[in-house]
């Protein structure tokens, strides 16, 4: 498929509608998942349900999120990502109505797995993929933008969630906040578009863009996979337990819901830098910039416990954070074009879900077991490590080799 290089007024408006329908979508879907964590206090108040359950659940609809992104790229190609997103995006809004009216386990969990799983399993590699394709220059930087979205939802709806939860209770919280997210994605929706024509050559498919299957065989794509598995444990279980780790700390309870804005804000330098990275000096300057970071907040969190600390650390690790997800995207399309870069980042995606899946449960247990986090750091620095050797065995790319 050719990449659209919009030649008229009328294309450049409709871009930059689906760049901001992608930024929309970004800044509800993860904002709200991190607005989970502020809940979790009032669930065991309320029901005595220990931190494992309660993480169980978004790393469940993390999972989900996985499996449906190796096809959503599909759907996306054959509906178009209005339809995908508008059915999705509604979905993820109920699922935070129905959890207002939860009294047992199985019915929060049944909402993470159906809902707010199938909600997530769009937002990144529809939008993503929707807009490398309007933007075929400079994709790692116009990918940091749109996930400055992301980074904004994670800095200002926690906040408000925890506003709502003293003001309005826990439970008329989810309410508004599950209407909010129905409403705004929806009209997101509404500003996704594919570009027309997206034909391409067969000389320009020979020399830009690698077969599905052979990119599938490949061993970039097989490590660009593990890179994907050992990042994600770190990337979902630090914003899931970081604010009750927090108030575990002494902190307050809007003090807590601060070290996700800090998080959110870090994150928004952290994917601008990155896309930067990524344009100017290929993938691998572009990861390291990631996971360097990320390993020495992790250590940091081990070693010290002071308040003022560690919103610094938080800082650290958002930059690292805000990063990776600024990476991933136009790195598939750097290695192997477009052709087939939504079912490629899909599985990518799915091999992160599994290692994301794992560690907010494992954290969880960790601390239900020891009544501390300091196992579950050292376990995520570890496998951050060896995350970062394998990024140092990435093929140099055309942006490095320039």
């Amino acid at each position: 498929m050719r990449e659209v290089r919009p030649k008229n007024k009328g294309l450049n408006v409709t871009r930059y509608k689906v760049f901001a329908g992608a930024c929309l979508t970004q800044f509800i879907v993860i904002g709200f998942l991190f607005s989970y964590g502020v809940f979790f206090s009032a669930f065991e108040t309320e029901f005595g349900w220990s931190r494992t359950l309660l993480s169980s659940c978004s790393a469940l609809a993390f999972f989900v999120m996985g499996v449906l992104a190796i096809i959503a790229g599909r759907l996306s190609d054959r509906y178009g990502p209005r339809l995908v997103l508008g059915f999705t995006g509604l979905m993820y809004g109920l699922g935070f109505v129905l959890m207002s009216q939860i009294t047992q386990q199985w019915q929060l969990l049944m909402i993470f797995v159906v809902f707010i799983g199938l909600g997530m399993g769009t937002h990144d590699v529809v939008t993503l993929s929707t807009v490398a394709r309007w933007f075929p220059k400079g994709r790692g930087s116009i990918t940091g933008l749109v996930k400055l979205g992301t980074a904004a939802g994670q800095m200002i709806l926690p906040p408000i969630a925890a506003f709502l939860i003293l003001s309005y209770g826990w439970r008329r919280s989810l309410v508004i906040l599950g209407l909010l997210a129905a409403l705004s994605l929806l009209a997101a929706a509404l500003l996704m578009s594919r570009p027309e024509n997206e034909k391409q050559t067969a000389a320009q498919a020979k020399l830009a863009t690698a077969s599905f299957q052979y990119a599938k065989r490949s061993l970039t794509f097989k490590k660009l996979c593990l890179i994907q598995f050992l990042f994600f444990p770190t990337l979902m279980t630090i914003p899931t337990h970081i604010a009750v780790y927090g108030m575990d700390m002494g902190m307050t309870g809007a003090r807590a819901a601060l070290l996700l804005t800090v998080i959110g804000a870090a994150s928004m330098a952290g994917r601008l830098a990155t896309g930067y990275f990524q344009d100017r000096l290929g993938s691998q300057a572009a990861y390291s910039a990631c996971f360097i970071p990320i390993l020495i907040s992790l250590n940091a969190l081990y070693l010290w416990d002071n308040h003022t600390a560690l919103l610094v650390f938080m800082a650290l690790y958002g930059f690292g954070h805000g990063g990776f997800f600024s990476v991933v995207s136009p790195t598939v399309a750097e290695y192997f074009g477009m052709q087939s870069h939504g079912a490629l980042f899909g599985i990518i995606l799915f091999f992160g879900t599994i290692g994301g899946a794992i560690g907010p449960i494992l954290a969880g247990m960790v601390f239900d077991y020891s009544g501390n986090y300091d196992s579950a750091f050292i376990t995520l620095a570890v496998l951050m490590a060896l995350g970062l050797i394998l990024v140092l065995t990435l093929p140099k790319t055309q942006a490095a080799a320039a």
